[in-house]
């Protein structure tokens, strides 16, 4: 990624799913900060994918339900194979 030619508000679904995916907590302070609490938890609440636990610190972080996540409902519709 080269960071230098992205353009960060063009860009800002792709950003914000990145910084809540890998980021730390002053990363995901920063991406607040610079979007806002509404663009943040409309993009978090649309996103297709979440790590699990990355999922329960947006729900934690924007005060919403887990169900309220599209990916919640996706890895609801679609659980894994059971493990043996």
């Amino acid at each position: 990624m080269d960071f230098e030619n992205l353009d960060y508000d063009k860009k800002a679904k792709f950003v914000i799913e990145r910084v809540f995916e890998r980021g730390d907590v002053p990363d995901i302070r920063n991406c607040r900060r610079y979007y806002g609490d509404e663009k943040v938890s409309e993009v978090l609440l649309n996103a297709k994918f979440l790590p699990e636990i990355r999922m329960y610190l947006a729900a934690a972080v924007i005060d919403r339900p887990l169900e309220d996540f599209r990916c919640y409902k996706l890895r609801q519709s679609n659980p894994g194979l059971f493990p043996y």
